[in-house]
């Protein structure tokens, strides 16, 4: 008898500690994942970021964002609330930092988006957007390096996706920039990079990139059929080359 209790006790301390050290691990696993997490995106444990967006032209003066735009910034505040960090709503001609000191989350198109736009021109000089209103099939239109990307709304459309430092190194806040040709690649793409960002840290171990992304079929799915175009870093960060001026035929005197 005794034997037999000795065994139960035996067991239910095994089980007891095989508990505890399972909590543990699991505990030390989820504080690696979130640390991981949080050098991603810039955002260490009260850590302040910036939501930088475009306003909705139809609105008066107060900011009011379009419905798309509204859950790409849902889409991000959650990254945020899961970093143990802080953001702060901001209109696009309100933002007025520099570079690098806050993590900053950029969403809208060049068009209506001035920071964005800024953006673009200084860290991507290889990215064109074609914002003319009477651009007939290439509104919209992306250009990066020698390609061109058209829109069909509601069928495909693209949006750029970038992680960008300014080669300021690892430690520096990142800026994400959403821009997209609609407003709901500017919300596929945020959804995107939430359900991504691991394999993405992994992959570019805190570097910058560019990724090009199609939303497909948005009039039937919405913003959750999304694809990899492909890394367009090299190409968006690349100044594009200025063609020579073709020397004038010299005119001979008398002629």
């Amino acid at each position: 008898m005794n034997t037999v209790v000795l065994y139960l006790v035996l067991a239910v301390t095994a089980l007891c500690v095989g508990t505890a050290l399972g909590w543990l691990l699991r505990g030390r696993l989820a504080e690696r994942r979130l640390r991981r997490k949080q050098a991603f995106f810039g955002l260490p444990d009260n850590a302040e970021s910036l939501l930088v967006v475009n306003r909705d032209p139809g609105a008066g003066p107060e900011l009011t964002v379009v419905r798309h735009d509204a859950f790409a910034l849902l889409e991000l505040a959650a990254v945020v609330r899961e970093c143990n960090a802080h953001a702060q709503l901001v209109a696009h001609d309100a933002a007025q930092q520099s570079f690098g000191e806050r993590t900053e989350f950029c969403v809208g198109g060049p068009g209506a988006n001035r920071r964005l736009a800024a953006h673009l021109h200084s860290l991507l000089p290889g990215v064109r957007i074609n914002t003319e209103p009477d651009a007939g099939p290439d509104r919209g239109a992306f250009q990066i390096g020698t390609e061109r990307y058209r829109m069909e709304p509601g069928t495909e459309e693209y949006v750029l996706l970038a992680r960008l430092t300014a080669g300021q190194g690892k430690g520096a806040r990142p800026v994400f920039l959403f821009c997209g040709q609609r407003a709901i690649t500017n919300q596929a793409a945020t959804r995107y990079l939430a359900r991504n960002h691991e394999k993405l840290a992994r992959k570019y171990d805190g570097g910058s990139f560019v990724l090009l992304l199609k939303v497909v079929n948005s009039a039937a799915y919405g913003a959750d059929v999304v694809e990899l175009v492909g890394d367009v870093t090299k190409a968006a960060q690349s100044a594009p080359a200025v063609k020579a001026l073709q020397p004038q035929p010299k005119h001979r005197a008398g002629s």
